[in-house]
């Protein structure tokens, strides 16, 4: 088997490397406060944007919606790349839940031209509305409804931690048609745009880290077409079966995140431990720092190759449901424990938001609890074992 990276996915890599170190640090540099993590939603924008004029941002989705049909290896590569580059706007090169998804591609050819094609070249955003107070990792138990009257639909209900809610030109939104059925057919998915009369964005939820944009997202009777329906009226029932495709490739891409925030915390501390000189020589001589380096050395170095085998697979069309939630649990969780571990290595001068790894650290805590917690991969890994 091998294990080496083909030399076309490493030129992109250079090169989107080399978009972060010649045009997005001198922005960072510029436009951001240090001190504060929000970052204004025109720069996020004006990033996306120019990473999709260059070919980075939806690399993967196919060229008649103006991706390049980049297989998911190439796309895992990138969103590491991105991520180990250790600069806050490279989060924006590729795609996130505000970008497009490929739950859109099984959208009508006008759907696709009107939703889809602008996410791609991030002319638009959107949000992914399936979470609600009463159903979280239960998500068929929504209670967002659809009525249907006449060839319209009435929707009613709320949704909660919502990424992008307020500033999303739409919003794909899960409502129980059959609430009885659940899964199996209850479940449909509509495109909803923000100006449509009932929809109305609610409160923000602050988190850990300021600035990520998880809003309320409220229902009134808001009719929608039957045209909205993700699919067209033949997909009625189906926008569950939807949202979990989503979520298996929303696991591939957070596992090639976590493993690039990784690999740039433990270069954070590599150079600590080899410059910072107590008791005459350097900490990195000490086996108890020695020992965080290496464990942590280890740890990515097995989730890379969890993580490129799913994407692999994946791109062969093999089923990824195990390997995805095994990629997404296992490099959530290491990432949690590399940073921490570089943290100590800081000692106190870790902790402080002069550093990096203090934000980080708040950063990387949500990748355990979205796109499924861990408890809810195990879970899933369970079942696939016959369990």
């Amino acid at each position: 088997m091998d294990f080496s990276i083909p030399e076309e996915y490493a030129e992109l890599q250079r090169n989107l490397t080399g978009f972060v170190d010649r045009e997005l640090r001198p922005l960072e540099e510029s436009e951001l406060d240090p001190e504060e993590d929000a970052i204004p939603v025109e720069l996020r924008d004006r990033v996306r944007r120019r990473s999709a004029e260059l070919g980075f941002y939806a690399a993967d989705f196919p060229e008649d919606v103006g991706g390049s049909g980049l297989p998911q290896l190439g796309m895992v590569l990138l969103r590491e790349a991105a991520a180990r580059a250790g600069c806050r706007l490279g989060a924006f090169t590729t795609y996130g839940p505000e970008g497009p998804t490929g739950l859109l591609l099984s959208g009508t050819d006008e759907q696709k031209k009107k939703y889809l094609v602008p996410l791609v070249t991030a002319e638009k955003s959107m949000c992914f509305a399936l979470t609600e107070p009463d159903a979280g990792s239960d998500a068929q138990s929504i209670r967002t409804s659809a009525a249907q009257d006449g060839s319209d639909w009435i929707i009613n209900g709320t949704k909660h931690f919502i990424t992008n809610g307020n500033h999303a030109d739409f919003a794909l939104v899960f409502a129980a048609n059959d609430r009885a059925k659940k899964a199996q057919g209850g479940i449909t998915a509509f495109l909803i745009e923000k100006d449509t009369p009932g929809f109305t964005v609610g409160r923000a939820q602050r988190g850990m880290v300021e600035g990520e944009g998880q809003f309320e997202l409220i229902f009134e009777n808001c009719r929608v077409s039957e045209e909205q329906i993700l699919g067209g009226p033949d997909n009625l029932g189906m926008g569950f079966y939807s949202a979990m495709q989503f979520l298996a490739m929303g696991r591939l891409s957070i596992a090639a995140l976590c493993n690039g925030v990784a690999d740039y915390a433990l270069s954070l501390g590599l150079e600590h431990a080899k410059n910072r000189v107590a008791f005459d020589r350097p900490i990195g001589k000490n086996q108890y720092v020695q020992g965080h380096l290496v464990e942590s050395l280890i740890e990515i170095k097995a989730s890379r190759l969890m993580t490129y085998e799913c994407a692999s697979k994946y791109d062969n069309g093999d089923p990824v449901i195990q390997e995805s939630s095994i990629a997404k649990y296992y490099s959530t969780e290491m990432v949690n424990r590399v940073v921490d571990r570089m943290i100590q290595v800081h000692g106190g001068m870790g902790w402080m938001r002069e550093l990096p790894l203090e934000r980080i650290y708040r950063l990387v805590r949500i990748f355990t609890l979205v796109e499924g917690t861990s408890e809810i991969q195990k879970y899933i890994i369970a079942k696939t074992m016959g369990l």
